[in-house]
């Protein structure tokens, strides 16, 4: 039960910041602060960032092989990337978008080896 815990805060720390930051970058190019060229750049470090501070948080909490706890998550959130990408029936696999998605799955588990390692230098 405290491993799916886990993986729920982890969740919620991808969704909360992605949501967080796509609302903030999104307000500044409102106003006009950033461009339509920085935004197509940050439009791929928000999903990196986030799912690198969830592959830490549960590589913090993860008790040994951190690098499998950010696969794992990183795969249950890619299944739903693409189940939700499968119901706007805007599914295409490309070189890009293959690509997207291992930067994803990499970001995630450097970011769970990270946060194990963390955890071990605290002890």
């Amino acid at each position: 039960m405290n491993y799916v815990k886990n993986i729920g805060i982890s969740f919620g720390f991808i969704l909360g910041s992605l949501f967080g930051l796509t609302l903030f970058f999104t307000f500044l190019n409102y106003i006009n602060l950033i461009g339509m060229k920085t935004l197509s750049i940050i439009e791929i470090i928000i999903p990196l960032f986030s799912l690198f501070l969830g592959g830490f948080y549960i590589g913090k909490k993860s008790q040994k092989k951190g690098w499998l706890e950010g696969l794992k998550l990183s795969g249950v959130f890619l299944i739903i990337l693409i189940l939700f990408q499968y119901l706007g029936l805007h599914i295409h696999f490309s070189v890009k978008t293959i690509l997207f998605y291992i930067l994803i799955i990499v970001s995630c588990i450097f970011g769970s080896m990270l946060g194990i390692n963390k955890k071990a230098s605290k002890q």
